[in-house]
């Protein structure tokens, strides 16, 4: 798999991130779980959308996030990768994203929050898998114990679980 470097520019006042490493995108070997469309650079399907299974987006940098969520008791740990890697490796084009869930739900997003917090694609919730019946295969998640201000109507709509699908707009 070859690296190389992206530069993401944000204009109109956001701020600028550059030096963001990128990796060539493979196919998935794997089931598909999601799919990214759109303002997008990097593809790897003949329909210029980027396709990505289990493992290739564990290769992303990933984090675990301690945090309470208003749909769940208590505290629980979740990993994924970081939303921003996932944008940074598809050469993402846009400053909003529209989320969509299996069950058709959606939300706008954006790209902004993914570099104001440690926005993840949760996969994991306490060391298992995230099924589809527990929020998964992909759940959008904001730091809400880090960062109690979070936790609103707007950012609770924008808190996207099963995931199948992001158009970068």
């Amino acid at each position: 798999m070859k690296t190389y470097s992206v530069v993401i520019l944000i204009s109109f006042g956001l701020t600028v991130f550059s030096s963001l490493q990128a990796k060539e995108l493979s196919v998935p070997t794997g089931r598909v779980i999601l799919t990214v469309t759109g303002a997008i650079s990097n593809t790897n399907t003949a329909n210029k959308t980027a396709e990505f299974d289990r493992q290739m987006l564990m290769d992303l940098d990933v984090i675990t996030q301690q945090t309470e969520t208003p749909w769940t008791e208590g505290i629980d740990t979740y990993k994924g990768p970081l939303l921003r890697s996932l944008l940074a490796v598809v050469g993402a084009k846009s400053d909003t994203l529209f989320v969509q869930a299996l069950n058709d739900y959606n939300a706008l997003v954006p790209v902004q929050d993914s570099y104001d917090y440690n926005l993840i694609l949760a996969m994991e919730m306490n060391g298992k898998p995230m099924g589809v019946r527990n929020k998964g295969p992909l759940f959008l998640l904001y730091p809400f114990k880090e960062s109690p201000e979070l936790n609103n109507e707007v950012i609770h709509n924008r808190s996207v679980w099963q995931i199948k699908a992001i158009n970068v707009e």
